[in-house]
């Protein structure tokens, strides 16, 4: 097992960011879906599927390699509008794909679960740990949330963007749509994603004044487009993220630092949301492949805009410069595509609206059809039911980020619409 490094509270002062542990990024709350206490046929329907996932399905699977998207696939096709029979056809199709639970090789206690973070044989044993505590804790989940998320010197919240940020994503959809099953789901998923990327956030001793800071991101990433001190790997994927830490850290650190949150970290944030969008929709491959890895990056910047009004202010900042860090990993490891915000700006919505894209989104040609997926080949890594799905989600965080900035100039429209009238394929896989 690893070794976790030591932690130093930040001080009052400002750090190498020009910000300090009481710097908040002030949102209004996204509409929190009350999902438990609904009757409404179809919210009782995602409710009974969060579940029924939750008992027959483990949230690793593949050799504990894959994550379980489920929540992620049926809160998106739910927060889109879809019925009841929809998201039972959601649910049927990504079923076939999951796996069942497995014994762990023993339990999990709390004066010992420290000592099985990121090991994934005992994922069965995180998620019945956290179910027990729940208990204990009145079957309040952010109670639960609250005291292993941010009550440690090594806080968990640190190390949400290991296994390409699934713990994240998951724990927005927890707080989103008001569920303890998926916030339980989304602490085993960080206990047993759990790796080294966290002490970047935990020691601030990697926080350093950066020689050119701005606190726009599609700035830093035109830089380290052309960085010839970064590796070039020979083909994209997530394989990558582990040996870039390896042999490049310094020059990532960097251009991490570069990002200024200073003196408006809303004005920051809003332009990370903006980066976001231009990584998945300003990368395609072909006029009608996408990355499948910056989609993630999408999704996980809409979780943090999902978390940021709903957790603790001191842990605003790093939430934050724990996405930009995952971002920029990401986007070294596909071989750093050029970035083309045009194919944004420059597109012609045709009169088409949000009502369009929500209807792409439920009922269009790749909303249950894993077939859909015929412009790349089949990666083991991701099959083919669950590159489809992902759709979905990336098209509701582009809508919640137009909801956020009231998109004046359509801008998450404009990304959002062209990736659905293109899309016919995922991209950046190693093979």
């Amino acid at each position: 097992m690893f070794q976790v490094p030591s932690f130093k509270l930040f001080s009052g002062q400002a750090d190498g960011w020009g910000v300090n542990r009481h710097t908040t990024i002030k949102l209004p709350s996204v509409e929190i879906h009350e999902i438990e206490t609904s009757p409404e046929k179809r919210t009782r329907t995602l409710k009974h599927l969060i579940r029924a996932n939750h008992v027959n399905h483990s949230v690793l699977y593949h050799d504990d390699e894959f994550h379980n998207h489920c929540p992620h696939i049926l809160g998106s096709a739910y927060l889109l509008g879809a019925d009841s029979d929809q998201l039972s056809a959601v649910y049927d199709r990504q079923a076939e794909e999951l796996e069942p639970w497995r014994d762990s090789p023993g339990e999990v206690s709390r004066h010992d679960w420290r000592k099985y973070l990121g090991d994934r044989r005992y994922q069965r044993a995180f998620v019945d740990f956290f179910e027990d505590e729940l208990v204990t804790h009145g079957y309040d989940w952010k109670k639960l949330a609250e005291e292993y998320l941010f009550s440690s010197e090594e806080p968990l919240i640190n190390g949400l963007i290991a296994g390409l940020a699934h713990p994240l994503i998951h724990l927005g959809y927890a707080y989103e749509l008001d569920n303890g099953t998926i916030a339980v789901e989304a602490l085993a998923m960080g206990a047993t994603s759990y790796n080294s990327l966290h002490k970047y956030l935990d020691d601030p001793a990697y926080t350093r004044p950066a020689p050119h800071p701005t606190p726009t991101p599609l700035e830093i990433l035109a830089r380290v487009h052309t960085d010839t001190r970064l590796s070039v790997f020979a083909v994209p994927g997530n394989e990558n993220i582990e040996p870039l830490f390896l042999r490049d850290e310094t020059v990532l650190l960097e251009h991490w630092n570069s990002w200024a949150l200073s003196p408006s970290p809303l004005e920051a944030f809003e332009a990370s949301q903006r980066a976001a969008a231009v990584l998945l929709v300003g990368t395609p491959a072909t006029p009608k492949e996408y990355d499948f890895f910056l989609a993630h990056v999408l999704t996980s910047s809409h979780a943090v805009r999902v978390l940021l009004p709903l957790l603790p202010a001191r842990f605003h900042v790093s939430l934050a410069r724990q996405w930009w860090l995952f971002a920029l990993a990401v986007y070294i490891s596909q071989r750093r595509p050029s970035l083309d915000q045009g194919r944004i700006t420059g597109f012609d919505l045709q009169g088409r609206d949000w009502a369009w894209v929500d209807a792409q989104a439920v009922r269009g040609p790749w909303a249950l059809d894993e077939h859909y997926v015929k412009g790349s080949p089949f990666s083991p890594a991701h099959p083919p039911q669950l590159r489809a799905k992902l759709m979905g989600v990336a098209l509701r965080s582009l809508k919640e980020s137009a909801k956020t900035w009231s998109d004046p100039d359509a801008f998450f429209l404009k990304a959002a619409v062209r990736f659905a009238v293109e899309f016919d394929g995922w991209s950046g896989f190693s093979s």
